[in-house]
């Protein structure tokens, strides 16, 4: 399992990375860890089947 933070998440979608914390928020999303800072860490391959989902609805 490999894990990504806000910061990779929001380079690999191509959004800012308060988006990334609202699709958390929002549990579209979901973390599967916290960092030692308390951000969310999230699994690689949800990220990319949610970036692929996103694209098929008309964009992120």
């Amino acid at each position: 399992m490999s894990l990504m933070n806000v910061e990779e998440v929001a380079a690999f979608l191509g959004v800012q990375e308060s988006r990334v914390e609202r699709l958390e928020r929002e549990s579209l999303l979901t973390a599967k860890d916290k960092d030692e800072q308390g951000r969310p860490l999230f699994e690689r391959s949800q990220v990319e089947s949610y970036k692929s989902l996103a694209e098929r609805l008309g964009g992120l």
